[in-house]
């Protein structure tokens, strides 16, 4: 599977859950508006709809000039995450750091358009629904837009005992924040790269030809080792045999006979006489 026809397929789709969830919460809701996913009786998943002007699960950065600076922060980060997925595509990464990249940056998209744009085209939402207007004439300039948010998972609500330091009988509910699809978006792709950071980044490992090359190469020097006339084992093998020279081996033992001591001559001509005998 190519890896870009993976990545754009996980932005299409992040994108299109994210702007689609949020343009019908802002047509439909006003600020503070809330209901149960799931129905009555089901308060741990409700759609709460909320507008963040900062950083994701309702963290603020103050002020217009705060609001600017995350706003072309984002824009910046996005261009960088741009070339970095380009290249690990390129480079034929593997599939899961490419899907995480992948979901971190359709997350920062999902939530730049909304500052780039929904200040531009919808009137706002506090107490009453918003609408879409001309274009320019919204509730916020260029850059300045609120982030649309509306996910809330109170699983657990109650009380801190009174003993409890400095909050001791305050109120508390888990979990607290409201976010969007773009914020889990980041937040999966991020968690899939500290959880997986071994598998992704290990380019270690040795490649499947890596013991045939070693056995070649242990092959071809074995074939260099030299015997001890200064010759290899492979000529060595490929020598013929020395070839006996049987008349040599007689003349040299006539002249063994030859130089025989006298004692030795007479006795061999004795026991050849005993034996004649």
């Amino acid at each position: 599977m190519k890896r870009s026809y993976l990545a754009i397929g996980l932005i299409l789709l992040v994108l299109l859950i994210d702007q689609t969830v949020k343009i019908w919460v802002k047509l439909n809701m006003k600020i503070g508006d809330s209901f149960n996913f799931f129905g009555k009786g089901h308060d741990w998943f409700q759609i709460y709809f909320t507008e963040n002007p900062g950083m994701a699960f309702g963290l603020e950065l103050g002020g217009d000039y705060g609001k600017l600076a995350l706003s072309l922060f984002r824009i910046v980060a996005v261009g960088f995450i741009t070339y970095y997925l380009y290249i690990l595509c390129k480079q034929k990464k593997s599939l899961g750091l490419v899907a995480s990249i992948a979901l971190i940056w359709a997350g920062a998209v999902g939530n730049i358009l909304d500052s780039i744009f929904y200040g531009l085209i919808f009137s706002g939402s506090l107490h009453q629904v918003a609408t879409v207007t001309a274009f320019g004439e919204g509730y916020a300039s260029f850059l300045h837009g609120k982030v649309v948010d509306m996910l809330h998972f109170p699983l657990i609500e109650g009380h801190y005992p009174r003993w409890f330091p400095f909050v001791g009988g305050q109120g508390f509910k888990f979990f607290e924040p409201i976010f969007n699809i773009a914020d889990t978006s980041i937040s999966v792709g991020v968690g899939m790269v500290i959880v997986f950071y071994r598998r992704f980044f290990n380019d270690t490992k040795p490649t499947s030809s890596a013991p045939n090359l070693y056995k070649e190469e242990t092959d071809e020097a074995s074939t260099e080792i030299l015997t001890d006339g200064g010759k290899t084992e492979t000529d060595a093998k490929n020598e013929p045999l020395l070839e006996v020279d049987t008349d040599l081996i007689v003349e040299k033992a006539a002249e063994a006979d030859k130089i025989m001591p006298e004692d030795e001559k007479k006795d061999s001509q004795k026991d050849d006489k005993n034996e004649n005998l």
